[in-house]
């Protein structure tokens, strides 16, 4: 039987050509199907919303956190790919004592085309998977820094605790290829909370005093309403709705990415 190393550096036993797989993150559930696996992927969790037909055609075995263990048993897979960050150790753990799952750990955009080519390696899908990788580094490659590059900017991903992205992170290194820099990304780490994805205070926001705030549209649903929330907190800085999908989604919508990208920043 084949052994493939996944992300977190574990040998993973895997078929010759897995025939019922389950997938544990959206992001990488739109990539099976960008590969053209419709007939292989067996099962999603309730928040694979791309392609949107699939959440009626597909098992649902829970959240990404949430995995219901006793569905997929059920349902009897012979390859599940899930994700370090994203889907619950105690889950993950129990579930590769069963069977092989094979994990990603992606920080930055290295990371997430190394993936892309292993599970096209892993689902035989290697000419999908080496055509979708060129076009995501051609796009990227195309993408030039704004006029404004280097101006400050604060990503949220949650109010009421205000939550925003730190470094090393997929979405602040995208960050980074936009030519912002995170105000939040450095000079953190001393602080008695976590750097990747900090809670912070309004003084704190205010102390930064970023340029630009984005509002992610995921995994808190940030709406036009709490612009002027933010803008009460910072009157100077320039606030706007990103989709989240765009900067935190590391599979095959990156290659549409970049040109979102160019448009947000116009």
């Amino acid at each position: 039987m084949p052994v493939f190393i996944d992300q977190m550096l574990r040998k993973v036993e895997i078929n010759t050509k897995p025939q019922r797989i389950i997938s544990l993150v959206p992001s990488q559930t739109e990539l099976l199907f960008d590969l053209g696996l419709d007939n292989e992927v067996i099962g999603i969790t309730k928040f694979c919303i791309h392609p949107k037909h699939w959440l009626k055609e597909k098992n649902i075995v829970g959240g990404t956190k949430q995995l219901n263990l006793n569905k997929i048993v059920s349902i009897k897979p012979d390859l599940i790919i899930g994700n370090k960050e994203e889907n619950s150790k105690a889950d993950i753990e129990i579930l590769m004592q069963q069977y092989p799952v094979w994990m990603s750990d992606i920080n930055n955009l290295a990371q997430a085309l190394q993936m892309i080519e292993s599970i096209a390696t892993i689902t035989h899908k290697t000419q999908h998977g080496m055509l979708l990788n060129n076009k995501i580094k051609e796009e990227f490659n195309h993408l030039q820094h704004p006029i404004h590059t280097k101006k400050r900017v604060a990503y949220f991903i949650w109010n009421e605790p205000l939550m925003v992205v730190g470094e090393n992170t997929f979405i602040n290194n995208l960050l980074e290829k936009i030519g912002l820099v995170n105000v939040f990304a450095a000079d953190i780490k001393s602080k008695q909370i976590s750097y990747r994805y900090p809670q912070i205070t309004v003084a704190e926001l205010q102390a930064a005093s970023p340029d630009i705030i984005y509002l992610s549209s995921e995994p808190f649903p940030f709406k036009d309403k709490h612009v002027q929330q933010f803008k009460a907190i910072c009157p100077y800085a320039e606030i706007k709705i990103v989709d989240g999908e765009m900067f935190s989604w590391y599979g095959s919508r990156l290659a549409k990415a970049p040109t979102y990208f160019k448009t947000l920043i116009a």
